[in-house]
C-alpha cells in the first residue's frame, strides 16, 4: 500500500460538491455524489484551471472546468469534451470511519 493522507471527514463535504486539497505534493479534487467520493486532479488537463471550482454532474459522475466547459470523468479521469483532450489522474479513496482518506501513490 502508498502513502496514504485523511483529507477531511465525511461531513465536512455536501453532496453534489466538490473541494481542493492540497497535500503531498499533490492538488486533489475531492467530490462527493450521494454517499460516495471520487478523488481526481484538481489541474484541467486544457489549462491551469481548478476543476474543484466548477460544476459537479452527478448523475453523469462528472465534473466540469468553470474556464472552457470541459467535463471530466469522476472515475477514470478522462476528459469527456473539447477542449481538454488528456486525462487527470485519479486517486482511490476509501472511509475509515469518518474519515474520507485518499492514496497518493
Amino acid at each position: 500500500m502508498g502513502e496514504r493522507a485523511r483529507l477531511c471527514g465525511r461531513d465536512e463535504l455536501e453532496p453534489g460538491t466538490a473541494r481542493r486539497f492540497d497535500v503531498g505534493g499533490h492538488r486533489i479534487a475531492l467530490v462527493r455524489v450521494g454517499d460516495s467520493f471520487r478523488a481526481i486532479g484538481d489541474e484541467c488537463s486544457h489549462a491551469n484551471y481548478s476543476l474543484s471550482e466548477g460544476e459537479v454532474y452527478p448523475e453523469d459522475w462528472e465534473i466540469e472546468c468553470p474556464q472552457h466547459g470541459s467535463t471530466f470523468s469522476l472515475e477514470t479521469g478522462e476528459a469527456m469534451c473539447l477542449p481538454a483532450t488528456a486525462s487527470v489522474p485519479v486517486y482511490p479513496v476509501t472511509l475509515e470511519g469518518d474519515d474520507v482518506m485518499v492514496d497518493l501513490s
